[in-house]
Parts: C-alpha cells; sequence; structure tokens
C-alpha cells in the first residue's frame, strides 16, 4: 500500500475529483487546506506573505493501483502554469480500522 499526497491548486479539486472517481476500485480520499511555497514564490509590495494556497490530498492506495492514481492527477491537475502543484507516492507500514480494530498491511 502507499500514500499519494497532492498538493494542488483549488480550482482544479473538482476536475481531479471526477477523474479520479472514473478509476474503477478508486479508494477515496481526504482533502485539507493548505498554505505553502516552493521555488517560486509571490511578490507582494506591503505584508509580505510568501504563501500560496494550495489543497492537500491524501489517498491510500493499493499497489496495483497507484500509478494510474498518480499519473490521473498530474495529467488533470496540469494547467502549463508555475504552482500547478506537486505530487508524492510515498510507502505505507501498516494500517488500522477504528471501527472494527482490524489491523493490516493491505488495508484498503
Amino acid at each position: 500500500m502507499k500514500e499519494i499526497r497532492a498538493y494542488v491548486q483549488p480550482h482544479k479539486l473538482s476536475q481531479i475529483t471526477m477523474a479520479l472517481l472514473e478509476i474503477p476500485g478508486f479508494p477515496g480520499m481526504s482533502i485539507m487546506d493548505c498554505e505553502g511555497f516552493g521555488r517560486e514564490r509571490t511578490e507582494h509590495s506591503q505584508d509580505y506573505k510568501p504563501f500560496l494556497v494550495k489543497k492537500r490530498l491524501e489517498i491510500f492506495a493499493p499497489d496495483d493501483l497507484v500509478e494510474i492514481i498518480f499519473e490521473t492527477i498530474l495529467r488533470t491537475a496540469h494547467s502549463g502554469h508555475h504552482g500547478d502543484g506537486k505530487v508524492y507516492i510515498l510507502d505505507v507500514q501498516e494500517g488500522g480500522r477504528v471501527s472494527s480494530g482490524e489491523r493490516d498491511k493491505d488495508l484498503g
């Protein structure tokens, strides 16, 4: 199992969500508001704040879905402008369901 973590432009969220829902067996995702900056920074003359608003997506997926989810996010989030976002794939050691107490290395 892997975690796919993506930071994307807020206006792309609906389009990304619709594309991900078309993937058979898509496991779901969590969305959070966040702010940050990378190499590209905004220029403000007063009250300098380099932070840009993004949406953070967290998706825990079985290994066989990771590549299609990753590629779908990259393709759908792309606008051709700086600051479109980033997508990461992280290893997940183990997971557990709070409701049942079930613990599994391949918990989906």
